[in-house]
Parts: structure tokens; sequence; C-alpha cells
């Protein structure tokens, strides 16, 4: 096989990698009772791929084939590691489940939608759940997780391996739980979805504004969820995502700069994501149920239907996060209020609750934060507390699209 071949096989299983790898981790999960043999067992088969397709060609049915390698690989690496009955008993169990392995995507589903649930399982603490879920369910690392809870990367590591322990000290089962519990563990499902959606639709580091791949799939994900449990806030939650997805095509340049909501040629927004977006927060808000998400896409909502960005009702807007905060009040929430009032009654105004934002010290190392001062600033005329709030927020920038813009705006505040 030449060099060429070998290539293209290369890019056959590393886009399977990008595409199917959680989903196969979720199926692995089940069928090994165990995380870290999951995670072994995965990237096991994707090496056996790439050793024997170039070979014998992709299989017919390549996720089903690597399931089932993975399978095999994992039940080899226990027996030669066996040293007691109970891990006998383990693998002689794996070893009688392969009717379990799905052969449909609606088994997988299933596989995920238990995956999802069991890491968000009330015996977890509240950040842990979330943690291990972006981790396990989705794939982001560590330093992706760390940047969505503006903590540090060995703290969240340790959190995320105190929650698998705990999933398997306790025995926490694998399964979607009971339509009686379904509602209490909701919460935290959410809001892992919602983390998942935030780190693509603007990434926390690397050369890409946008990552699709994690976008896409949190809107996956709260489609099954609102199949499973449409209740208000998932409603809601889908509604806020795919608004905000429906501007993806306008958000960047051809070479990958940053384009603001102001500036963004609204033709290209994608209209069917708009109307499903609103359909889904009237249904929400004729609840009377609703909560923080299906405020948020109410918010977005307000931006969808403005025809330009000088039609935008801010005042409405304003209203919205006044409901939105008596509901769920943090930092960001009320940055982003104060922007609104700035939009609304000017950047002095906007400037004004910001600089009390920051006084408190809680943002003191959000980058956004000290981008809206700058922006804020720079409109109000004060160049020279505009230029320190921009290269604050570049220092604390680790990507590539941001750090242009923000390089940019340096450099037009210097001419």
């Amino acid at each position: 096989m030449n060099a060429s071949t070998d290539e293209n096989m290369l890019e056959v299983v590393e886009s399977l990698y990008r595409t199917e790898s959680r989903r196969i981790f979720a199926t692995l999960v089940r069928l090994l009772g165990d995380f870290d043999r999951a995670e072994e067992a995965l990237h096991d088969a994707f090496r056996a791929a790439l050793e024997q397709w170039p070979r014998d060609g992709v299989p017919a049915k390549p996720r089903a084939w690597l399931v089932s390698t993975a399978r095999f690989k994992a039940i080899d690496a226990m027996r030669r590691r066996a040293r007691f009955t109970a891990l006998d008993d383990d693998i002689a169990e794996i070893a009688d489940d392969d009717e379990r392995a799905p052969e449909n995507d609606e088994g997988v589903e299933d596989d995920r939608l238990r995956l999802i649930f069991t890491c968000c399982h009330p015996a977890l603490p509240a950040d842990a759940q979330v943690a291990l879920t972006l981790r396990e369910v989705c794939g982001l690392t560590t330093e992706e997780i760390a940047q969505a809870f503006l903590t540090a990367a060995p703290t969240l590591a340790q959190r995320i391996v105190r929650a698998k322990s705990k999933i398997r000290d306790a025995r926490i089962p694998y399964r979607v739980p009971a339509p009686a519990e379904l509602a209490e563990r909701l919460d935290s499902v959410l809001r892992v979805v919602y983390l998942v959606f935030n780190e693509g639709y603007l990434a926390s580091a690397g050369t890409d504004l946008m990552r699709h791949d994690l976008s896409g799939e949190a809107i996956r994900l709260g489609r099954l969820l609102v199949e499973l449990l449409p209740e208000p806030e998932a409603l809601g939650l889908l509604a806020l995502m795919l608004l905000n997805e429906s501007r993806r095509a306008a958000r960047s340049s051809a070479a990958g700069d940053l384009i603001l909501l102001e500036d963004q040629d609204r033709s290209r927004w994608n209209r069917e994501y708009i109307a499903e977006g609103l359909a889904l927060v009237e249904r929400a808000l004729a609840s009377r149920r609703f909560g923080s998400y299906a405020l948020q896409a109410a918010i977005s909502a307000v931006h969808a239907e403005a025809a330009t960005a000088a039609q935008t009702d801010w005042a409405q807007i304003v209203g919205l996060y006044d409901g939105l905060m008596e509901i769920e009040s943090s930092p960001v929430i009320e940055l982003n209020r104060a922007v609104a009032v700035a939009m609304r009654d000017g950047p002095a105004a906007g400037l004004a609750l910001i600089d009390a934002i920051l006084a408190r010290g809680e943002l003191a190392d959000y980058r956004l934060a000290h981008a809206a001062r700058a922006d804020l600033c720079r409109r109000a005329g004060r160049t020279a507390d505009a230029r320190a709030a921009y290269e604050r927020a570049l220092a604390l920038t680790r990507q590539a699209p941001e750090r242009r813009f923000l390089e940019r705006r340096l450099a037009e505040l210097k001419k």
C-alpha cells in the first residue's frame, strides 16, 4: 500500500474518531461497566482499525466493528490481568454481553442518554456531574472544562477522578431514570448540554472561533432531551441553542475573523433554526413554568426578530434580563445585562455597572468582561481606559480569532 493510500485511511479513521468516538465510548461503558476500561478499549479499537483497515478495507458497519473490537480487546486485557475470582466473574459477564451491543442508531442514542444521566446522578456533587459529563460524554479536554468553570485545570481533573471513583464504588446504575426521577435530574443535564454548546459556539482556545462539532452535538442532545422529557426548560434550552446557532455563518469572515452581532449580515442567518427556536420559546413561555433558559432564549428571540441591529428592542432585552436576574443571578448574567443597559441608555450607564462588577473581583480574570468594558470605553471616547481594558482582555484570551479582533481594536485606538 502506498503512502497516499495510508494517508487517506488515516483521514477516514480520524474522521470516524471525531464523529463517532463518544457514541462508541457510551456503548463501551455499558458493555464494560467502567469508564477507564471503556476509554482504554476505545483507543485499542481505533489503533486496530489503523492496522487492519488498510489491509482488509473499511468494514460495512465501522461503528459496530469498533465496538466489537474494543469489547474483545478489553476482555483479553482483563484476562491477562485477572488475579481474583471477582474479576473472573466480571470477565464472564462482559463476555456474555454480545447481544447487548447495539446495531442501530436508536440503541446508540439510548446508550448516550444512559451515560448522561449516570454522570449526572444526584449522589455526585453538582460541579462533578457537569465536569464528568463534559469529559466522558462529549470528550472535552480538562482545560476546556476548566475554562467553562472559570477554575484551574488540576482542580477539574481531581473532580473528574473522584466522580468516576464514586460511580464505581457506589455501583451507581447505568440507566435512564424512571419518570418520577427525571425532573430532579434534568437541571444538571441541561447545564451540561449548555456548557457543551457554549464551548462550541465560542471556543475557549485554539485557532477557530467556533467548534461546530460541539455546538451541533449539544443541539442533538437537546433534541433528545426534549423527546425524552418535553419540560419548559428543556424546550427553552433547545430554543436558546438554535437561535444562537442560527447566526453561525455570519459570525466569522472567510478568513475566520470574528464579526460582532451588530456588524453581521443577517441575510446569512439560518431562518429554519430561527423559526424552530421562536416556536419553542413560545411553547416554553406559554407553560408559565419556565426558568432561566427560556428567558435567555426569549432574549435571543428579540435579536432574531430584529431586521437590523438598529431595530433591536433593547428596552425589552433589559426587561428580560431583569426577570432573569430574579431567577438566576450570576456575575456573567449581570455583565450581559450591563451591556444591554449600555445599548439602551448609553455607554456611561453600562460602564458604571461593569465597573461595579469588576470591583467585586468575581470576573477579574474573565476576558469577556474586560472586552466589554473596553468596547464601552471606546464608545465613550475614553481612549486610554479602552486601551488598558483591551490589553487586559488580550492577556486573558487564548483563542486566535478573538486575539486578532482585540489586536485590531488596539491598533485602531493608536491611530
